[in-house]
C-alpha cells in the first residue's frame, strides 16, 4: 500500500529554529515547504521577519514567501484558500508536504477551516484603522468591551489586529464575530502531522536576544527607515518593526528600541507556546528533532497499512 499523503507541519516559537528543521525534512522527502508565517510572505520586509536565506530558500521550494506586497490584503482565509491549492500541486508528484511557520492562526484555518464571516464595510473598516492609529490599543479596547463584551470576555484583547477584525464584524454585522464560529471541523482528503518545537525558556531567550542583535548588525535599522512612509499599514504592525518606528519618530531611544524588540519577542513566543499547548493534536520536539519527526511518520504509515 502507498504511503498516505501527509502534510507535515513543524511551529514552535519564534527563533526556535523552525526553518533549519523543515529544509531538513523537506530535503529527506525531497519535497516542498509552504510557509506558514503572516510575515514572511511581503516582499518588502526582510530582516525583521527572520525569512529564510537566498540560500536556504535555493536548496528547497518555498511557497508563501515573497509571495504578497505589504499592500496586498492577506489573511487566514487567503492563506487557506493557497495553501490547499498547493498541497494539490505538491501532491501530484509527492506524498509529503511540509509547512512550517508560527502563525497557528493560519495552521488552525489549515487544518479546520474558518467560519464564514460576511464581507465587512470597507469604509468601516477604514474609520476603525484611523481611530485606532488616534486612539491607540486603550481605545481598541475600551471599543470592543462597549460593542461587543462577548469577544471583550473571551477573545484575545491583547492582539490588535484580531481586535480591529472583531470590531468591524459587529459595526458591519451587528453580531459578534464570536457568533460566526464554526464548530464543524473540515475533512481533509490527507493526513496532518502537527510538531511544535519546545526548548527550556531560558536557552529560547538567548537565541532571541541572539537573533535580534543579528538583525540589528544586518542592517534591521536600514531596511525599518525605507518603510517608513508605509508604518501605518496593518503589515507593518510587527514586533521589531513598530519599536524602531517608535525610535526614527523620535519617541525613545535606540538602546530602548532594541531592549523592547527582544522584550515584545520573547512574549511573542511565550503566547506562541501557550497556543501551541492548547492544540491536542501537536507533537512536542525536545530533543532529535529531526529523527523524531521521521519515527512518528513512519508509524503512522506503518499503522495505517
Amino acid at each position: 500500500m502507498m504511503p498516505a499523503k501527509t502534510v507535515i507541519v513543524i511551529t514552535g516559537p519564534t527563533g526556535s529554529g523552525k526553518t533549519a528543521l523543515a529544509i531538513e525534512i523537506a530535503q529527506h522527502f525531497h519535497t516542498s515547504i509552504i510557509s506558514v508565517d503572516s510575515r514572511q510572505c511581503f516582499r518588502e520586509l526582510n530582516i525583521g521577519v527572520a525569512k529564510p536565506t537566498a540560500t536556504q530558500l535555493a536548496l528547497v521550494h518555498h511557497e508563501f514567501i515573497n509571495s504578497h506586497s505589504i499592500h496586498d490584503s492577506v489573511n487566514a482565509a487567503l492563506f487557506e484558500s493557497l495553501a490547499i491549492q498547493w498541497c494539490e500541486e505538491i501532491f501530484s508528484n509527492r506524498d509529503v508536504v511540509v509547512m512550517a511557520g508560527g502563525t497557528g492562526l493560519y495552521i488552525k484555518a489549515f487544518r479546520d477551516g474558518l467560519d464564514e464571516i460576511p464581507a465587512v464595510d470597507e469604509a468601516i473598516r477604514r474609520d476603525i484603522q484611523q481611530r485606532y492609529r488616534v486612539g491607540g490599543l486603550d481605545w481598541l479596547k475600551e471599543s470592543i468591551r462597549l460593542s461587543d463584551p462577548l469577544f471583550y470576555a473571551t477573545g484575545e484583547i491583547s492582539n490588535p489586529q484580531r481586535m480591529m477584525r472583531a470590531l468591524e464584524v459587529i459595526q458591519s454585522t451587528g453580531r459578534s464575530i464570536l457568533a460566526f464560529r464554526n464548530l464543524q471541523k473540515k475533512k481533509n482528503p490527507f493526513r496532518i502531522l502537527e510538531f511544535g518545537i519546545r526548548q527550556p525558556r531560558k536557552e529560547l531567550y538567548h537565541r532571541i536576544d541572539h537573533r535580534v542583535d543579528q538583525m540589528m548588525d544586518s542592517g534591521l535599522l536600514e531596511e525599518v527607515k525605507s518603510l517608513i512612509p508605509f508604518q501605518h499599514l496593518n503589515a507593518l504592525q510587527t514586533v521589531g518593526y513598530k519599536e524602531l518606528f517608535d525610535h526614527l519618530n523620535g519617541k525613545m531611544n535606540l538602546e530602548d528600541s532594541i531592549s523592547l524588540i527582544k522584550q515584545n519577542t520573547r512574549h511573542y513566543a511565550k503566547r506562541q507556546l501557550t497556543w501551541g499547548n492548547s492544540q491536542k493534536d501537536l507533537i512536542w520536539l525536545e530533543d532529535d528533532f529531526f529523527n523524531r519527526i521521521l519515527d512518528v511518520y513512519t508509524s503512522h504509515n506503518r499503522d495505517s497499512i
